[in-house]
């Protein structure tokens, strides 16, 4: 493999603007303890803004990166192929779930065609493709090196972008059938786990589809013995193009200094090969919510993160962590807002007695 070059080291979030927002709850009108995760929430949300108090994100973005795999050819999924490009239509129209939701938590989204298995690429996006559909990854390659680079590359771009134009808060998602397939492959190579330990039910397969699903898998693995330490070799056999894009986007909003909203296995698998890319990526996320996917749950092991919310929600859209970002906003408002015990009178016997 050709030389390709090094990323910059990952910045560090902000641990004074982290000191000052506990000393800021301490002194706030409230019993010790007693906004719970909120005040988790807004702590992190000091340190990764670098500001006490912080600000409400007021112009989060959801990326969804759209792309077709292979693998959907061995019938491991509930749906078609071709039922991505439906999909990809419906967020579109703002009648998928995730756009639904981004309404209610005044979000914005942008579908990114990385990767889908048709001629015409969506208006405007020729710059994102990295290819059309992938490899069959139990039997062939997903990508080239040079269709690895250019998926970083554009996932970097993305995440540029979005931040320059003034994104305060990202949440990157997927849509593509067989996609948790090669995401599953991709975590148990870069943990260690057994193909049985990863395969979930994606998207709502029955127990035959699950068969072939970890028989899928199995083949695929097999094929990464010898490169599971190099995150680039992964994405080239076992990844996908919107994989690549991921995990370019997922690195370098951690070296923009940009929060990160993690939801869906997908994006968690990218997750996983960028904080190996970029080490310590994971201090500028967050995992929305707690997936009934298995491997999801070994990526947060391996992140050592841990879920805001249990909502078992399974559909990788990034629908998850826009219902999570009200309760950013509220836990910064809390912060910054809530009266001071001393200014309002509200003290603890111990205080008033000395």
């Amino acid at each position: 493999m050709s030389e390709t070059p090094a990323f910059p080291a990952v910045p560090v979030p902000d641990l004074e603007a982290r000191r000052e927002a506990v000393a800021r709850y301490a002194a706030l009108a409230v019993p010790a303890g007693g906004l719970g995760v909120l005040a988790d929430l807004g702590l992190w949300l000091a340190s990764v803004q670098g500001a006490c108090p912080p600000r409400p994100p007021a112009r989060a973005r959801v990326v969804v990166v759209a792309a077709d795999h292979g693998i959907a050819a061995a019938r491991v999924s509930a749906y078609p192929a071709e039922v991505t490009a439906k999909q990809v239509a419906a967020t579109l129209e703002q009648s998928a779930p995730v756009a639904i939701v981004a309404t209610v938590a005044g979000a914005s989204v942008r579908v990114v065609d990385a990767g889908l298995d048709r001629e015409s690429v969506l208006p405007g996006q020729e710059r994102f493709r990295v290819r059309r559909g992938s490899g069959r990854i139990d039997r062939e390659d997903a990508l080239t090196e040079a269709e690895v680079e250019a998926g970083l590359r554009i996932g970097r771009a993305l995440a540029d972008e979005e931040v320059d134009s003034g994104a305060d808060l990202l949440v990157p998602s997927s849509l593509g059938v067989g996609a948790t397939t090669v995401a599953s492959t991709l975590v148990a190579a870069v943990t260690g786990a057994e193909p049985v330990a990863v395969v979930g039910r994606g998207s709502g397969i029955g127990d035959d589809a699950w068969m072939r699903k970890a028989a899928a898998i199995r083949d695929a693995l097999r094929r990464t013995r010898d490169d599971r330490r190099d995150p680039r070799a992964l994405l080239r056999i076992v990844g996908g193009a919107d994989l690549a894009v991921l995990t370019g986007f997922l690195l370098q909003a951690a070296l923009r200094r940009t929060p990160v909203l993690l939801d869906g296995l997908v994006v968690g698998a990218a997750a996983l090969l960028a904080d190996e890319l970029v080490p310590g990526a994971h201090q500028w996320w967050l995992a929305a919510q707690h997936s009934p996917e298995p491997a999801m749950t070994l990526v947060l092991q391996h992140l050592q993160l841990v879920p805001v919310l249990d909502l078992q929600v399974r559909h990788g859209d990034g629908t998850g962590a826009v219902a999570v970002l009200p309760l950013l906003q509220s836990a910064a408002r809390l912060l910054g807002d809530t009266a001071t015990a001393e200014a309002s009178g509200i003290l603890p016997i111990r205080a008033v007695t000395g």
